[in-house]
């Protein structure tokens, strides 16, 4: 295999440096003319981890008027070469990262106005053929920058020259105060005189064009009462592909990769496909475009999967980004951002435990109104915590995406069941390796079973057999052994939880699993409990013999079981026969 090809750009946002290493690029150019037909002052809300920073790095040499001599080298191959826009490299460019202002909560506003003097100052220097040296000189010397942002305001307008403003993770700081401190600290900043709404009111009357890039649309409603500054068009069908990738684009990356030599031929462009979209694939932001268009990866965790596939000869053994997890910590601050967690927390247990919730999808609202039942739902999309997955009259069915986001319920629902009672993990772990490595299953189920008894018995808010499922999915999914698929279909029914051999990463693994759940209230009768258990072991066998789920196991010998809970106590738990 030779070592000439483009490196996958994980963790680079910087289009410049991706074009000049010859890094691998999807191209997502030809959403520029739409933006510009769509208006001047634009908004857009996306998930972490989408490509935001790399598509606004694009738009910024795009329109930069200083990189008008380099649009051929750097756009060659691209659909704007050959299609380009009027405005392209017409603009001067500001472009703002509120995430490098910093964290530190209690000097926000010293912070926020030295970055933004630096950034002015760069800026400035950058463009200063533009304008006359005293000019340039004083934006230097101006302390503040509201006065730099005034001063290149007016001289600019003076001058004929158009600016540009691309606003990057805008609402970054703002949702640290909301989380670290309180909605008193957030006001003081997002209303009156507070110095970042001070900014905001210099933005619109000052640039020709503006882009705003963030995961949430709250900071903006509390900056501008109802987003005066832009168009929104986080909903808008015409943008529902611009940021992730599709399938095909995924798809045109591995044979890429393939084609020179970077993937081992016995990795197929479905097998790598099919082992990504379970975790990555799966996101909707449009209503419209649901059924319609192609469902969207999220981009950063394909090209972690691609990174570690060619660097190591596999995907990874994680097929989770460890990065991932600050979003798992910022959810946890946000569950309990004040007094009125615990309805909240309802809304957790309930997406968890049915993988869906019904809601409208509000649009804007103020932080203080996060604790209303349709905002924190909507909140939680905005996250990619949720997506769009159905239209059911006139609310959207949204559901969660994927493993990735499962995983992080999930572990959301697992630290409060070990709030209430400690589990030894050893002695999990090592109950896992008897049932992958040795098909012995019965010391892991019956660990799990009294965890949940053990639980249940302390507090019995999580009686019931949907809180049973989303418990036993919670301690599942604690292995890498296996990919825990939870309702899956097979044989027009649907299995309540399928271990998938992790067979890429883990061959060892010699044994998965079919699970049947079957729950009792307290006081069902001996003879329902039999009924119960007929029906269940007729069910698992009917999933057992189904073609999809044999072609799933690679190899490895399948154990149907059946487990019967009856209140909070196991009542039964067998191995069903299949001859």
């Amino acid at each position: 295999m030779s070592n000439d090809f483009k490196r996958i750009p994980y963790g680079i946002c910087n289009f410049k440096q991706v074009r000049s290493e010859n890094k691998y690029l999807v191209d997502k150019t030809m959403y520029f003319e739409q933006m510009e037909l769509a208006g001047h002052f634009l908004f857009l809300v996306r998930p972490r981890r989408f490509g935001k920073s790399l598509f606004l790095s694009t738009l910024e040499a795009y329109y930069d008027i200083n990189e008008k001599d380099n649009f051929e080298t750097l756009f060659k191959g691209l659909y704007v070469a050959d299609h380009p826009t009027a405005y392209h490299n017409q603009y001067q460019v500001l472009r703002l990262d509120f995430s490098l202002v910093g964290s530190d909560v209690d000097n926000l506003e010293n912070n926020f106005n030295r970055y933004c003097g630096q950034v002015l100052n760069s800026f400035i220097e950058s463009y200063k053929k533009y304008y006359s040296p005293q000019f340039v000189e004083n934006v230097y010397r101006e302390p503040s920058a509201a006065g730099k942002f005034n001063l290149i305001n007016m001289e600019a307008k003076k001058r004929g020259l158009k600016l540009y403003l691309i606003v990057d993770e805008y609402d970054n700081f703002t949702n640290n105060v909301l989380n670290i401190k309180d909605h008193e600290a957030y006001r003081a900043l997002t209303h009156g005189t507070g110095f970042y709404r001070d900014v905001f009111k210099l933005f619109k009357p000052m640039f020709d064009r503006i882009i705003m890039l963030g995961v949430s649309p709250v900071t903006l409603d509390d900056l501008t009462s109802g987003y005066n500054i832009a168009l929104n068009i986080t909903t808008d069908p015409r943008f529902n592909q611009m940021l992730g990738f599709s399938e095909n684009d995924v798809r045109q990356m591995i044979r890429y990769y393939k084609e020179v030599g970077a993937i081992k031929p016995s990795m197929t462009e479905d097998s790598i496909v099919d082992e990504m979209k379970p975790w990555y694939n799966n996101y909707c932001f449009t209503g419209e475009c649901f059924g319609k268009e192609p469902s969207m990866f999220n981009s950063d965790m394909v090209c972690y999967y691609m990174s570690n596939l060619i660097g190591l000869g596999r995907g990874p053994k994680d097929l989770v980004d460890p990065n991932t997890m600050t979003d798992y910590g910022k959810l946890k601050r946000l569950i309990q951002i004040d007094k009125t967690e615990g309805r909240r927390i309802e809304i957790i247990h309930k997406i968890a435990e049915k993988g869906f919730i019904k809601a409208n999808l509000v649009t804007h609202f103020p932080a203080e109104r996060i604790m209303e039942l349709d905002n924190f739902v909507s909140l939680l999309y905005y996250y990619g915590m949720l997506t769009i997955g159905g239209v059911v009259g006139d609310r959207l069915k949204l559901i969660i995406p994927n493993n990735n986001v499962r995983l992080q319920y999930y572990q959301y629902l697992l630290d409060e069941y070990k709030s209430i009672h400690a589990i030894d993990s050893s002695e999990l772990y090592d109950a896992y390796d008897e049932a992958a490595l040795d098909g012995d299953w019965q010391p892991l189920l019956t660990f799990i079973c009294k965890a949940y008894h053990d639980t249940t018995a302390v507090r019995q808010l999580i009686e019931g057999e949907r809180n049973l499922q989303g418990f036993m999915n919670a301690y599942l999914t604690l292995t890498k052994y296996y990919l825990v698929a939870p309702e899956m279909e097979f044989s027009h029914g649907y299995c309540d939880f399928f271990l998938l051999p992790n067979y890429t990463v883990y061959p060892m693994v010699a044994h998965s699993y079919i699970l049947e759940l079957k729950y009792l209230k307290a006081d069902a009768t001996e003879a329902e409990a039999d009924r119960q258990w007929t029906d269940a072991v007729a069910q698992i066998k009917t999933y057992a013999a189904d073609k999809k789920l044999q072609s799933m196991l690679h190899g490895t010998q399948l154990h149907p079981i059946v487990v019967q809970i009856k209140g909070y106590d196991l009542v039964r738990m067998e191995e069903v026969q299949l001859n």
